[in-house]
């Protein structure tokens, strides 16, 4: 389902779909189209790009095809997703300790919904970093 999606297949068009957004939040979806992991959170974002259009935009970006930012974000793990609103990166806090982004396959439909909605309020109020609606730290899961 990753087709119904658009592609950034330059850095340029990276740094202008960041640039040219002025109310929306947007979503870009960092990694390798091949990869398993990828496909599943593509499939996911594909679901709720319909839900989340009016105050979100969903890009894919294949970090083999557009090297230019793997070291600028530290772009190392399979899948990674990025938020971004009037031309700043927008961080998170998912209780992991990485603020800058989600480095896993997050698959969940309403948690990747609930996610880009508090981004997006929290960008809306001028905040910087977000708290996550759900902590994903590993305290909870023993």
């Amino acid at each position: 389902m990753a087709y119904t999606l658009p592609h950034l297949h330059t850095g340029w068009a990276v740094d202008q779909a960041i640039l040219a957004e002025e109310e929306k939040v947007v979503v870009i979806r960092f990694g390798h189209d091949w990869d398993p992991q990828c496909m599943e959170v593509d499939d996911a974002l594909s679901h709720i790009a319909e839900k989340i259009k009016n105050y979100a935009v969903v890009y894919l970006v294949d970090i083999t095809e557009v090297p230019d930012f793997n070291k600028m974000y530290e772009l190392y793990d399979p899948v990674t997703i990025m938020f971004f609103f009037r031309n700043k990166h927008m961080m998170i806090d998912l209780g992991t300790g990485n603020n800058n982004k989600i480095h896993w396959a997050l698959t969940n439909r309403q948690e990747l919904i609930d996610i880009v909605e508090s981004v997006y309020r929290g960008a809306r109020k001028g905040r910087g970093l977000v708290v996550s609606p759900k902590d994903y730290s590993t305290k909870y899961k023993y």
